[in-house]
C-alpha cells in the first residue's frame, strides 16, 4: 500500500552561501553608500555584468593551472544547448569581455566599478565564503605608473573615510611575460633541488605555476621561499623604470609601503605593478584589498593591445575589519510608530485606518520613517512593539482623535505625551527632532 504521508524536511541554505539578515544588512547598505560616493568622487562609473559567463572566459583569463579553475569554479553544461557555463569566480574577466564586446575601448578610457556576488567552491571560514561579495574597480586604457599611483591614492582615501589606519600596503613588480619566463626556469630549478622541502600544493604547482609557490603561507616553507631567486633580479629597464616611478610617486605623496618580493597574486593575467593591503586583525585572512596591472588580458580575450589595472575588495572582510575597529554605526531607529486604538465600533475601523494612512503619508513626505500598526492587536500590544522598535515618537489614534482631527504624540525618550491638531503635527515633530 502506497504511503501518502507527506515528509516535511527543513531546507537550509547551501554551505558557504549565507543569508544577510536585517540586523546585518543595514551595515552593508551603509558601507555601499560610502563606497558609491567614494568611487564617484574619483570619476568611476558603474558597470554590471552577468553572474553566469562562458566557462571558456575564465579558463583563458585566469589560467588553467590555478586553484580557481582546477578545483573552485561552479561549472556545468546547460542541458538545453550544451553551453559550458560558470558562476563568476571573480569580476575582472567579465568586465573586459563586456568592454571588448561593446567596443568601450575604441579611442577611449574607461574607469569602471562593480559590486556583487562571486562564487568559489572552497572551504568556508570567517571572511571567506563560497558566495562572497566583492567590490571591483578597473581602469582601462591608461599606460604608465600615474594610474597605478591613483589606484593606491584611491584606496588610501577610502581607509581615511572609513577611519581605518592600521593597514599595511605591500607592493611588488611582476615584470612582463618574457622576464617571468626567464625567472621561471631558474625558480623551477631551485625548487627541484629542494623538492623534499615542498608541500603537496607546491609540488603540484612546480611545473604549472611555480610563481604561486612564493605565495604559500606554509610556515615550514618560508625559509625556502625567502631564499628563492627573486623576480626583480630578472627585470629589464622598462619594467624597472615603471616600478621605480610608481614607488617614487607614492613616496612623494607620503604613502607608506613595504616591498614584498613574494607578492605574486593568484591569477595568471597580472603584470608589472601588484599590491595588497593587509592587516594582522583578521587571522589567516589578512588581505583586505588587492590588485595590480593586467595589460595582457585584453589581448588574451580577443581585444586589441591596451592597458589595464584594477583591484578588488572583499566586502565581508572589509566589514570584519570595520567591526574590529568599531567603525560600523549603530543601526538607526525608526522615527514614528502609529498605534491605532481599535476599541471602536466596527463601522469606524475603516475610517480609523484611513486616517492612520493619511498621517503616515504626510510624515513620509516630510522625511520621517514611519511604521503603522496593521495587526489589529490591542493598544497595549502595539505600545510594546513601539518600545521594541526604539522609535522616537508613537502616535496614538483613537475615536476622539478621529472625530476631532487630532493625534496624541507620545515622546518616547521623555515619557510624556500631548494632544495636537493634525495640521500642527509635522511642525512639532520637526522642531522636536532638531532639539534631540
Amino acid at each position: 500500500m502506497q504511503n501518502n504521508k507527506i515528509i516535511t524536511e527543513e531546507i537550509k541554505s547551501v554551505k558557504g552561501m549565507n543569508d544577510i539578515l536585517p540586523n546585518e544588512s543595514y551595515a552593508w547598505l551603509w558601507l555601499e553608500n560610502i563606497l558609491q560616493e567614494w568611487l564617484e568622487s574619483f570619476g568611476y562609473e558603474n558597470i554590471r555584468t552577468p553572474i553566469v559567463e562562458s566557462t571558456h572566459l575564465f579558463v583563458r583569463s585566469i589560467g588553467m593551472a590555478t586553484d580557481i579553475v582546477e578545483k573552485e569554479m561552479y561549472s556545468w553544461t546547460d542541458h538545453l544547448n550544451e553551453d559550458k557555463l560558470t558562476l563568476r569566480p571573480e569580476g575582472t574577466a567579465g568586465v573586459i569581455r563586456a568592454a571588448i564586446e561593446h567596443n568601450l575601448l575604441y579611442n577611449n578610457i574607461q574607469k569602471l566599478w562593480y559590486l556583487g556576488p562571486m562564487f568559489r567552491h572552497e572551504r568556508p571560514q570567517k571572511g571567506r565564503y563560497r558566495q562572497f561579495y566583492q567590490l571591483g574597480v578597473e581602469a582601462l586604457g591608461l599606460k604608465g605608473p600615474s594610474i597605478d599611483c591613483e589606484i593606491i591614492v584611491m584606496l588610501n582615501n577610502l581607509w581615511q573615510r572609513l577611519g581605518i589606519n592600521d593597514l599595511e600596503l605591500q607592493i611588488n613588480c611582476l615584470g612582463n611575460k618574457e622576464e617571468r619566463g626567464e625567472h621561471r626556469k631558474v625558480l623551477i630549478d631551485y625548487f627541484e633541488k629542494n623538492i623534499d622541502l615542498l608541500d603537496k600544493d607546491a609540488v603540484r604547482r612546480l611545473h604549472s605555476n611555480p610563481l604561486r609557490i612564493l605565495d604559500s603561507k606554509n610556515p615550514l616553507m618560508q625559509d625556502l621561499i625567502i631564499k628563492a631567486p627573486k623576480l626583480i633580479d630578472f627585470l629589464k629597464d622598462e619594467s624597472l623604470t615603471h616600478y621605480t616611478n610608481w614607488k617614487n610617486l607614492l613616496i612623494e605623496l607620503n604613502i607608506k609601503f613595504t616591498e614584498n618580493p613574494c607578492l605574486v597574486r593568484g591569477l595568471d593575467y597580472y603584470n608589472l605593478s601588484v599590491f595588497e593591503w593587509v592587516t594582522t586583525h583578521l587571522g589567516a585572512q589578512a588581505t583586505v584589498a588587492a590588485g595590480g596591472r593586467y595589460d595582457p588580458l585584453i589581448e588574451t580575450l580577443g581585444g586589441k593591445q591596451n592597458y589595464a589595472i584594477g583591484f578588488a575588495i572583499g566586502i565581508e572582510r572589509l566589514l570584519l575589519i570595520l567591526e574590529y575597529f568599531k567603525k560600523i554605526p549603530v543601526k538607526k531607529s525608526l522615527n514614528v510608530f502609529i498605534a491605532n486604538n481599535y476599541e471602536l465600533v466596527n463601522s469606524k475601523h475603516l475610517a480609523l485606518e484611513s486616517y492612520s494612512f493619511k498621517i503616515a503619508n504626510m510624515l513620509r513626505e516630510n522625511a520621517f520613517n514611519v511604521v503603522q500598526d496593521l495587526t489589529g492587536n490591542s493598544l497595549k500590544s502595539q505600545l510594546k512593539k513601539a518600545d521594541n522598535l526604539n522609535v522616537s515618537y508613537t502616535l496614538l489614534i483613537g475615536e476622539n482623535e478621529l472625530s476631532n482631527n487630532q493625534v496624541v504624540i507620545k515622546f518616547m525618550k521623555e515619557h510624556k505625551q500631548e494632544i495636537v491638531a493634525l495640521d500642527q503635527l509635522v511642525g512639532i515633530l520637526i522642531k522636536h527632532s532638531s532639539l534631540i
